[in-house]
């Protein structure tokens, strides 16, 4: 018996030796990650290690090639540097290498920045994203106090060359006070500070909790706080005061541009050594002031080789400038100026019209491809969509996507999968469209990729799909929506039909009375 409890020990005590030695190299590679100093790079096998070993652990999530990722990066490294010996750990994730794991953690968007707390891996906290290393170490320290850590010295406030929002309240525990605070904490770019002083207050003929902006010792805009005001709110008019009425587009404000809370953009491409440029850029200035709040400014120097990406994007060629576009960055649909004229007034009616709603969408489209039907996946362009969509013929499912979007090209196999599945019904078209080479003349829901069916009817109707990304339920939505239309396609049949015989009736009419009269 002892013989045997002794060859037992020995089994397992060399099982354990063999495990040990074979995850060796797995464990030297995750204490090589972990290292203490400066930002560590995380990766699907360390992730769950750094988050039980860091009681705040703030994770960028990078795209290697990507020039802002570069930036967060840099600003990451100074940051740690000043957060050495904190409860506070910065890392990396790349997620080109690690999909997996951003897959896991449900992290979509390049440059994400989350926040674990506690070892929380399901509840993170977002980041906003900084523009270096001061407003990580800003936002993490707001996040961690409250409003009195902004209770200031408004002269010094008011004497800042950089924005600084100033808020004036009566009562330091109000709901006001929060709000202001929360979205303090959402800015940590932007200097903020708190004051009771009344005698300051007075001096700009204001009453108690209200938010006032200033830049270089002068008062740019005042906020009232009211009842209804959110955080949401409050960020758009500080974020929008924060910037010119018209902002250059540059490798400097793009990311404030893009990162606005105002939705619709209206954007210049102008010749800045054209000899109407300061005309030109004045009229778009003033327009600006007028539509605060509800639009932003942009214009865009055609002869800088570094906005040629975004030339591109909009079919904007160097030659064609000056001329103004809009877009959403909800739905991608892009309206043109129709006009030479760029005048204050030419630009206001314009922007006026869009917002009304009638101003019409600029259709552009690539040429049609050759052999663009010979595909299980038919490839349309701006000419062929109406066509071949509004086909009353035919169903038709389009594809709506972006050719810079993982998202988009994420869902390229699927559709292929679907054109093999229906390749035996010659009433069904797969298809795909570029949407930013080519301008939709109509506004699709939510962001890119789109996927949108034409149903068989002589009526334009378009139904979205939202539903889950599988061939099942692809197939499924579409008999649902075809023996839906094959009943209104009845119905539309027999008014067409009637349509057609009173048409005839009027017709022959009309002709037995000009018989009479000769």
């Amino acid at each position: 018996m002892r013989k045997l409890l002794l060859l037992l020990g020995l089994t397992a005590f060399c099982l354990c030796a063999f495990v040990a030695a074979d995850e060796q190299p797995n464990r030297q590679a995750d204490k090589s990650s972990l290292k203490e100093d400066g930002v560590l790079q995380l990766k699907k096998g360390n992730f769950n290690r750094a988050l039980r070993k860091y009681k705040q652990l703030l994770v960028h999530f990078y795209a290697p090639l990507s020039g802002e990722g570069h930036r967060i990066s840099a600003a990451f490294e100074g940051a740690a540097a000043e957060l050495k010996g904190s409860e506070v750990k910065l890392a990396v994730v790349d997620v080109a290498k690690e999909k997996e794991l951003a897959k896991e953690l449900n992290v979509t968007g390049f440059a994400t920045i989350l926040l674990y707390i506690s070892g929380d891996k399901l509840n993170p906290v977002p980041c906003p994203v900084p523009q270096s290393s001061a407003s990580i170490l800003t936002w993490l320290k707001r996040r961690s106090g409250s409003a009195d850590d902004l209770i200031a010295d408004l002269n010094q406030s008011e004497a800042s060359e950089e924005l600084t929002v100033v808020g004036f309240f009566k009562e330091l525990n109000s709901e006001y006070v929060q709000m202001f605070y929360a979205a303090a904490t959402d800015l940590p770019d932007i200097n903020f500070a708190v004051t009771q002083n009344n005698d300051v207050i007075s001096k700009y003929g204001f009453t108690h909790d209200v938010v006032l902006l200033f830049k270089k010792s002068k008062l740019i805009q005042a906020y009232k706080m009211m009842p209804e005001t959110s955080k949401e709110m409050l960020i758009i008019f500080i974020t929008v005061y924060q910037m010119e009425p018209a902002t250059e587009y540059t490798g400097q404000t793009s990311t404030q541009i893009l990162s606005s809370p105002v939705l619709n953009h209206a954007l210049l491409f102008v010749n800045t050594s054209s000899a109407d440029f300061k005309e030109i850029h004045s009229a778009f200035n003033s327009a600006a002031e007028a539509f605060r709040l509800k639009m932003l400014f942009v214009w865009v120097n055609v002869d800088e080789p570094r906005n040629g990406r975004l030339m591109e994007y909009f079919r904007v060629r160097e030659f064609e400038a000056p001329l103004i576009r809009m877009v959403n960055l909800t739905d991608h649909v892009t309206y043109h100026l129709p006009s030479d004229t760029l005048d204050v007034q030419t630009i206001k009616t314009f922007c006026q019209s869009y917002l009304d709603g009638k101003a019409k969408p600029k259709m552009q489209s690539e040429p049609i491809p050759e052999g663009w039907d010979t595909q299980p996946v038919k490839e349309l362009v701006g000419m062929t969509l109406e066509k071949v969509g509004f086909n009353p013929d035919n169903t038709v499912f389009v594809m709506f996507y972006l050719p810079y979007s993982p998202e988009s090209h994420a869902l390229f196999p699927l559709w292929e999968e679907l054109a093999e599945a229906l390749k035996e019904r010659e009433d069904v078209v797969v298809a795909r469209i570029d949407a930013s080479a080519n301008d939709i003349h109509m506004s699709m829901q939510g962001a890119y990729p789109s996927l949108c069916l034409f149903p068989a009817l002589h009526a334009e109707r378009v139904v979205v799909y939202n539903g889950k990304r599988k061939v099942k339920d692809l197939l499924k939505f579409l008999d649902k929506e075809m023996k839906k239309a094959k009943k209104d396609r009845v119905k539309e049949d027999e008014d067409r039909r009637k349509y057609i015989e009173a048409a005839k009736a009027e017709e022959a009419k009309q002709a037995n009375q000009t018989k009479d009269e000769l």
